[in-house]
């Protein structure tokens, strides 16, 4: 079981609690994880993932042990405390401005 965290506007759009647990087939990578999310919550489709491309939104962060995977490959494997459900993969709201 995955364990996914989402910013409060998504969880707010989901109309879920503090955290997602999905069932994700292997190899579980970043790509995998959100489709099985999109697919759970079809209203989160284009909020995080261009529709079109799949590209990562420009302020869309993915993080898992605190690492930073927003530019990392959508078909790389997650980290193994991911996998075990010890570590959950996070999507932060990034911000700008000054």
């Amino acid at each position: 079981m995955i364990r996914v965290v989402l910013p409060a506007h998504l969880k707010n759009l989901a109309r879920v609690g503090s955290e997602v647990r999905l069932e994700v087939t292997e190899p579980v990578t970043q790509r995998r994880v959100l489709d099985a999310l999109e697919a759970r919550y079809p209203m989160l489709r284009g909020t995080m993932r261009d529709r079109t491309t799949g590209h990562r939104r420009a302020f869309i962060r993915f993080y898992a042990c605190e690492e930073d995977l927003s530019n990392e490959s959508p078909d790389a494997p997650l980290p193994d405390p991911v996998l075990a459900g010890a570590e959950p993969f996070l999507v932060v709201g990034a911000m700008a401005g000054g």
